[in-house]
C-alpha cells in the first residue's frame, strides 16, 4: 500500500511539473513554429558572434566599432548583417555596445527585437 501511495505521489509531481513547464513554454513564445525557433537560435548566434567581434575589435583598436568597420578589419566574418528578415544594428560608446536585432513584425507578428552587449548576455528589448 505504501509502494501504491509513493507512486502516486510521484505522478503527481511530474504532472504538475509539467503543467508548469508547459505554461512557461507558451509564455515565453514556446508556441513558435519550428522555422521561427530555428530563426531565434541562429539570430541570437549571430548577436553572440558580432558581440565577439566587437570585443576582438575593442582589444585591437581601442574602440567599438560600427558593423561595416568590424566587417571590413576582419574582425566579423558573417556574410550579412540580416537573417530571415531580422536586421542588426551596432550602438556604440566608448564605455561599450550593444548590438540590437530588429525583429520583422510585418512577417512575424508578435516577434521581439533581441539585444547583446559586452555583457554577452542576449536578453529581449522591450
Amino acid at each position: 500500500m505504501r509502494s501504491v501511495v509513493s507512486l502516486l505521489v510521484v505522478a503527481l509531481i511530474a504532472v504538475f511539473a509539467y503543467k508548469v513547464w508547459f505554461s512557461q513554454m507558451q509564455a515565453s513564445g514556446g508556441g513558435a513554429t519550428p522555422q521561427q525557433t530555428i530563426s531565434i537560435v541562429g539570430v541570437k548566434n549571430d548577436l553572440i558572434g558580432i558581440a565577439e567581434a566587437e570585443r576582438t575589435y575593442q582589444a585591437e583598436h581601442g574602440s567599438y566599432a560600427s558593423l561595416d568597420e568590424l566587417v571590413s578589419s576582419g574582425a566579423l566574418t558573417i556574410p550579412k548583417t540580416e537573417r530571415d528578415g531580422y536586421t542588426y544594428e551596432a550602438e556604440t560608446s566608448d564605455n561599450g555596445f550593444r548590438i540590437v536585432a530588429h525583429c520583422p513584425t510585418s512577417t512575424s507578428p508578435g516577434c521581439q527585437d533581441l539585444a547583446v552587449d559586452q555583457t554577452m548576455e542576449v536578453q529581449t528589448v522591450h
